[in-house]
């Protein structure tokens, strides 16, 4: 009895001491977990302490960075309009000054007018003293007028003619003293005027090569190889004592790359003979062709222009090649492009429209056939056949004036076109004359019936005419020539003289199998 009293007496000790145990972990846990919500409280309002004063900083640079913005655009408006007010008044000073001369222009007119009546009356009061004086005189001699005019050109006719013929000897034995020196002087004129740098810049290329060795194989055996390449090209090979060079020499510059590219694809391939040249000339025109278009591609790329015809990325891709005024024609309207697109947007019209009509207002100096056009007017024509917008199109067309201008689009790019080619050094002389020259004396030979190529070579001075031996016999060939220098004599303006060289050729060609 003792013994279970015991037991229960230590399993209730036991179980009240668990239930102590319990409420005190308990307590503890609690005071824990309080201490610890209470602690992360705290670390959570630190954290959103530190965020709202990061994200207040961030606030205020933005904001700084936006004001700086805002100070920055409106101080570029503020020049601009300065510039326009600057312009405007210029041109409202221009307006008073030709207002002011139209004035004096119509009273200057009124003035002449006065005069001319005051003159028509005293003439015609002269004549009437001239027949009452020649009445007198007939009177007086005996003779008739008809008859003391007829005496007096006699005697005039007589007296002229030897002082003609004195006055004619004079100056004979005078130009003979004089005529060396004169022309002498002329020459040294000339040259001190005509600056050459240009002529080289635009009409020649210089291939370099490892040793002197390579140019007897490029001349080939008695000239062939050379003739061949210059005839597949038409450029002019100068091969002189220039060490490890030999000069490209062309006004075009797309047959002065194809004659480098071929040129230097047989020096490194080894293989150099006629056949093996007119094939890789070939290739190499068609890789060319290739690049120009990849280029036009890439230029309307960079400028963010889409949609354009393949015949127009073409034509985009050989201004590379051609020059306006000395100025890279692609560099040219690529500058004119972005200066449009500029112009517009600060004036608030569509910047796209603008770049485009930029960048295509000069391609009617880079079509493969070129009609009697100017290149304005070519250039609208070409845009409007492959689909361009009548903005665009107008915008061409009235650059230079040609037309009227019917968008606001067409003066931004007449101006942009101004301020490319007149900032200092973008263009030196003026080309123009002697490509269009150059260019005559080729279409003047192609004109001829049998005539197959025509190359206008040593900067026009001669003519190189390739004709079709089954239509052009030897004797006509002659002839041909003889009529073509004729023609060229009779109809063009040129400096010196041109070598006129009508160049025929059978070539017989079968294939073993």
């Amino acid at each position: 009895m003792d013994i279970t009293s015991l037991v229960i007496g230590v399993l209730a000790g036991v179980v009240a001491g668990g239930i102590v145990a319990y409420f005190l972990i308990n307590m503890a846990l609690k005071a824990k977990r309080e201490k610890v919500i209470k602690e992360a409280e705290l670390e959570a309002e630190g954290i959103k302490k530190d965020k709202m004063i990061q994200a207040k900083e961030k606030f205020m640079q933005l904001k700084e960075e936006h004001e700086n913005a805002i100070k920055n655009r409106e101080r570029k408006m503020q020049s601009n309009e300065d510039r326009f007010r600057s312009k405007e008044s210029k041109l409202g000073q221009k307006m008073e000054e030709m207002n002011r001369k139209d004035k004096e222009l119509s009273n200057l007119k009124d003035n002449v007018a006065k005069q001319q009546e005051a003159l028509e009356a005293k003439k015609t009061e002269l004549a009437k003293i001239h027949q009452k004086q020649v009445a007198e005189l007939s009177k007086i001699s005996g003779y008739s007028v008809e008859e003391a005019k007829k005496n007096l050109v006699e005697a005039l006719k007589d007296e002229a003619r030897t002082d003609a013929m004195s006055f004619i000897k004079e100056i004979q034995d005078e130009a003979k003293i004089n005529a060396t020196k004169e022309a002498k002087r002329i020459v040294i004129q000339s040259i001190q005027r005509v600056a050459t740098e240009q002529a080289i810049e635009n009409s020649v290329s210089v291939f370099n090569i490892d040793s002197d060795e390579i140019k007897g194989r490029i001349i080939g055996r008695e000239g062939r190889n050379i003739r061949a390449l210059e005839a597949a090209t038409g450029v002019e090979i100068i091969v002189d004592d220039t060490p490890e060079a030999i000069i490209l020499s062309c006004f075009d510059p797309v047959r002065r790359e194809t004659a480098r590219l071929a040129l230097h694809q047989l020096v490194s391939d080894g293989r150099i003979h006629p056949a093996r040249i007119e094939e890789v000339v070939k290739k190499t025109q068609k890789s060319l062709n290739e690049e120009i278009i990849e280029t036009g591609k890439r230029t309307c790329i960079d400028l963010g222009i889409h949609g354009l015809h393949p015949e127009l990325l073409k034509m985009i891709g050989r201004m590379k090649y051609r020059s306006s005024y000395g100025q890279n024609l692609l560099q040219h309207s690529r500058e004119v492009a972005n200066l449009c697109a500029t112009m517009a947007s600060e004036l608030g019209l569509n910047p796209k429209i603008a770049k485009r009509a930029g960048l295509l207002h000069d391609i009617g100096k880079v079509p493969e056939d070129e009609p009697e056009l100017p290149h304005a007017i070519l250039g609208m024509k070409l845009a409007e056949k492959y689909g361009e917008k009548p903005d665009v199109c107008n915008a061409i067309g009235a650059h230079h004036d040609e037309i009227e201008m019917t968008t606001l689009i067409s003066p931004i790019v007449q101006v942009c076109d101004a301020v490319s080619g007149a900032r200092p050094g973008a263009r030196r002389e003026i080309v123009e004359s002697y490509i269009k020259r150059i260019q005559e004396l080729e279409s003047l030979a192609l004109s001829y019936d049998g005539v197959i190529k025509a190359y206008a070579i040593q900067a026009g001075r001669e003519l190189r005419v390739l004709v079709e031996s089954e239509k052009v016999t030897d004797e006509k060939s002659e002839e041909l020539s003889f009529l073509i220098s004729q023609q060229i004599q009779n109809e063009m303006t040129y400096p010196g003289q041109v070598k006129v060289t009508v160049i025929r050729e059978k070539r017989t060609v079968n294939y073993a199998k």
